[in-house]
């Protein structure tokens, strides 16, 4: 017997942004506009607040940590994280702390000599160039060393609530898998992934993608049966077509550093 697909909503509202009206989002040529919005509807019932997994208790921690997280997993980060900012939770104490303490907190992390130079580096920057201050534009954040344009939107979107598109590998991933926005750098897939994302979706959007990656699309063996999109994903490895139920995942609970 066949499957019976749901019926997919009509086309999402024109919403106006900070920079005006957007364009209607555009179809991928292997999605249609319809259901694209239908995936992200789902994703957004499926987890209605999604939350960023590294701890920071600041914009200043925020940034270290994601600096930090290249090459690395959440968790690993997280778990180094803690004791550092303890005792470091602004540029001037990360300055003070100097850059061999700071090696000394990280050293479970890959790369951890360079990226200890580079949290000293930045820190001393926020303090010289922007009196302590994490700057509030992606502009201003790819100056501070250590951090890249993927850095600089994740602090855009967790520390000052700006939409924005951080593509890193589990996206990057995610983006070419299912065809959604294929792409072979990070910037090609964001700027895809930008125009075709509906507004209404596009704040929390990256978030989605990035827990969909980590928890059910996942890279060595997407688990297709827990997917709320397998009716849709045009994925050519997929192994089902049929969604799993769209409920409401529980809450996620994150460690609070400390």
């Amino acid at each position: 017997m066949k499957n019976v697909k749901p019926k997919l909503p009509g086309k999402p509202a024109k919403t106006k942004s900070a920079t005006g009206r957007r364009t209607p989002p555009r179809t991928t040529g292997v999605y249609s506009r319809d259901e694209i919005s239908e995936i992200f509807r789902r994703f957004s019932i499926q987890r209605p607040e999604p939350k960023g997994e590294l701890e920071h208790v600041n914009p200043f921690t925020l940034v270290v940590a994601v600096a930090l997280s290249a090459q690395a997993t959440d968790a690993g980060v997280n778990r180094a994280t803690r004791a550092l900012f303890a005792v470091a939770d602004t540029p001037e104490k990360m300055l003070a702390l100097g850059e061999e303490k700071v090696r000394d907190y990280i050293k479970t992390i890959g790369l951890f000599r360079n990226k200890a130079k580079n949290v000293i580096a930045l820190s001393e920057k926020l303090i010289t160039d922007f009196g302590g201050e994490v700057p509030r534009t992606r502009e201003e954040l790819v100056t501070l060393p250590g951090v890249g344009r993927k850095t600089a939107n994740v602090v855009l979107s967790m520390a000052f609530g700006q939409a924005t598109i951080a593509v890193d590998t589990h996206i990057l991933r995610i983006a070419n898998r299912l065809c959604l926005a294929p792409g072979k750098t990070p910037d090609e897939v964001e700027a895809k992934l930008s125009r075709i994302i509906p507004d209404e979706y596009l704040y929390h959007a990256h978030h989605w993608l990035i827990l969909h990656g980590r928890y059910c699309c996942k890279a060595r063996k997407p688990e297709c049966e827990r997917c709320v999109i397998a009716d849709i994903c045009k994925a050519p490895e997929k192994t089902c077509d049929i969604p799993a139920p769209l409920v409401e995942l529980p809450q996620q609970v994150l460690p609070v550093a400390g």
